[in-house]
C-alpha cells in the first residue's frame, strides 16, 4: 500500500501544488516566498489525501 500511496502522492501533490500556485497568482501574491509556500502547502496536503485514496483502492480491490 505504501508504494501505491507514494505514486499517488506524486500525482496528487503536483495537482494540489499547481492549483495552489495558480490560486496564489490569481489573488495577486507574486512573491517567490508566497509561491513556494503555496506549492509546499499543496504538496504537504497531498500526504494524507494520497493515503486515504490508497486505502480505499486497496479496500475495494
Amino acid at each position: 500500500m505504501i508504494r501505491l500511496a507514494l505514486i499517488l502522492h506524486l500525482f496528487i501533490g503536483a495537482t494540489l501544488s499547481g492549483s495552489a500556485v495558480v490560486a496564489a497568482l490569481v489573488s495577486g501574491h507574486d512573491s517567490v516566498a508566497m509561491l513556494l509556500l503555496s506549492a509546499g502547502t499543496g504538496f504537504i496536503l497531498a500526504v494524507p489525501l494520497s493515503a486515504i485514496v490508497a486505502r480505499r483502492l486497496y479496500a475495494r480491490g
